[in-house]
């Protein structure tokens, strides 16, 4: 072979090995696709931009590797898998088995995060016992209180409000003299048409509280426009948190909650709803604490009554224990419910109850009015009742030392045995509020003495930025149609308006004094005129000045018990609130547990 030959097939030969590097390249990086999609979900197609470098056939045929490129010169395409759903939203249209998911579903204030939230967080933590009492507790209220939020829109923490105010116990008294589940203090319960009586206190009664309560959150959520700010308000009084905002603004600080000036009990207390919304807001810390599930479904029902009922007699009927049916039925002063109060019962009780007082042929109450005769003293009568005198002043509402005279009606038990007196009958309302009479001259003198009525000059109230009647009326202990009254006002007050909180009252002219009892069964009436006692038939002629006195006024005494209103006290008498004031001499704002006053009674009461 020449030289020219050998040459010529050398050159040959890098032509070919020219040509088949691309396709050698190609092949190799193909190749390693297979392995690549066996360990990625994802592989991609490089067929269009790689397809004039894919090898002929022959070229192909002589590899050993098989190529994974398809007839029409495209590489193979893996699926992606599909994306996961999201968590399944909440479905608000249908309601849980579980109360308390229903009220997470409806929280709706601001969450607070502060050092105050975490201590009392952890201190409810470290009392699993008290938070499941409590929880236990609620479970008879909290379904009435959380369709009654609901119904109005209102954020479902309020319903955890209860915790914070009463631990959910209706009976619970505060310093303060507020009283039940929501402890509204006395003016503000008058303010938001809650009776106070001898006879009931809706401060205590579960639906009356809980509607009176939300009245009063609305009032003061559109006077802020601000949760944290609204609950400030319930437990410091409106008035102070309008002033405390007031103050920030002029000084050209922040005025949400965090930032407000307020005593220690008001800056705890929207930390501790938190704190409680946290932890029932938390599956695991409900199951670290063991606390209760609560059915989303009613637990009692008001159920109307034909008659008077006692106590009693009602657990009875509806086969539940006493303790049980008053934890119910909580606003009741008295073993006997008026006719007009409707009962509550564990809704699976009611049809039992009808049925039992269908069939019902006994007395449906054991208790009835008794006035006591000349002579006849409240010992002699518990003992003939078989009760004790303790237990019969307890019943009527009188202090242990009360002196108990003839005239006075008692609510007693109806037994037989006192001359027939004590026959069941409709129950009417006792006198057991006004003392009666005393028979010791010596002791009248000392009370006369002591009670005199002095002259009281007015009060009056210079309205701050941030005040309202509402708040103004709580404070001093009087009601907003007296404020209207006195003042003359609308609906509207401007901040430096000079208000009249207590009406000025004038001394005493001196004259005799004249007290009559009320007249007992046999017609007669005992007077007192300037210390001489006299006894008046009705055929009798007294001393004619004697007579024209005891035709003027019925003097009744009455001693003030926590909680009492001037309103209250002039609706029992059928008397006007400011007639009492003139009476007695006495500011609202002066009148105190333990005083007695003199209420003049018309002469045909």
């Amino acid at each position: 072979m020449t030289l020219d030959d050998t040459l010529g097939c050398t050159l040959r030969f890098i032509r070919q090995l020219h040509r088949s590097l691309p396709a050698l390249a190609c092949g190799a990086l193909f190749a390693a696709t297979p392995a690549q999609a066996n360990d990625q979900p994802l592989t991609l197609s490089f067929a269009p931009s790689l397809q004039s470098m894919v090898p002929s056939r022959t070229e192909l045929s002589a590899r050993p590797e098989a190529s994974p490129v398809q007839n029409d010169g495209s590489l193979p395409v893996e699926e992606i898998a599909p994306i996961p759903q999201l968590p399944r939203t909440i479905d608000l249209t249908t309601s849980p088995d579980n109360l308390w998911e229903r009220i997470r579903n409806g929280f709706g204030m601001p969450n607070l995060n502060n050092d105050l939230v975490l201590t009392h967080q952890q201190w409810y933590m470290n009392r699993p016992d008290y938070v499941r009492r409590m929880v236990e507790r609620s479970r008879r209220y909290m379904f009435h209180i959380v369709e009654a939020i609901e119904k109005r829109g209102m954020p479902m923490e309020l319903a955890l409000l209860p915790m914070v105010e009463s631990a959910y116990n209706p009976m619970a008294y505060s310093r303060s003299h507020a009283s039940g589940l929501w402890q509204f203090i006395p003016s503000t319960g008058k303010n938001f048409k809650l009776e106070q009586n001898w006879w009931v206190d809706d401060r205590r009664d579960i639906i009356a509280s809980t509607s009176a309560a939300l009245d009063y959150l609305q009032t003061i959520y559109e006077m802020h426009g601000d949760w944290q700010l609204a609950l400030a308000s319930y437990n410091w009084g409106e008035g102070a948190v309008g002033r405390a905002i007031a103050k920030n603004r002029a000084k050209g600080l922040p005025t949400d909650y965090e930032n407000l000036t307020m005593p220690a009990e008001t800056r705890n207390y929207v930390p501790k709803l938190q704190a409680l919304k946290n932890i029932l807001s938390n599956p695991r810390l409900l199951a670290q604490l063991d606390l209760p599930q609560i059915p989303n479904q009613p637990y009692f029902a008001a159920v109307a009554k034909p008659a008077d009922m006692d106590v009693k007699v009602a657990a009875k009927l509806a086969e539940m224990p006493v303790d049980e049916f008053v934890a119910l039925n909580p606003a009741h002063n008295r073993p006997v419910i008026k006719a007009d109060r409707p009962l509550v019962l564990p809704a699976e009780k009611v049809e039992r109850f009808r049925a039992n007082l269908e069939n019902n042929e006994a007395p449906l109450s054991s208790w009835t009015s008794y006035t006591l005769k000349a002579g006849e003293k409240l010992d002699k009568v518990a003992a003939r009742l078989g009760v004790s005198v303790a237990h019969l002043k307890t019943v009527n509402g009188l202090p242990p030392k009360a002196k108990v005279g003839a005239g006075t009606t008692l609510l007693v038990p109806a037994r037989d045995g006192i001359e027939g007196d004590l026959a069941v009958a409709s129950f009417t309302p006792p006198a057991a509020e006004t003392a009666p009479a005393r028979s010791d001259a010596r002791t009248d003198s000392r009370a006369d003495s002591r009670n005199e009525p002095r002259a009281q000059p007015a009060k009056f109230h210079v309205v701050k930025k941030g005040d309202t009647l509402f708040s103004i009326a709580r404070r001093y202990d009087v009601s907003v149609d007296e404020l209207k009254r006195w003042n003359k006002l609308g609906r509207n007050m401007a901040a430096g308006t000079k208000l009249t909180v207590a009406p000025a009252v004038a001394a005493p002219a001196a004259a005799a004094k004249t007290t009559v009892a009320s007249a007992p069964a046999n017609g007669r009436v005992s007077a007192t005129l300037e210390g001489k006692n006299l006894k008046l038939s009705k055929n009798d002629k007294a001393p004619a000045n004697a007579k024209a006195a005891a035709a003027k006024a019925k003097v009744a005494r009455y001693t003030i018990r926590k909680g009492d209103t001037l309103a209250g006290i002039a609706k029992k008498f059928k008397v006007e609130a400011d007639d009492i004031k003139r009476w007695n001499k006495v500011a609202p704002g002066n009148l105190k547990p333990g005083q007695t006053i003199t209420i003049q009674l018309a002469q045909n009461d």
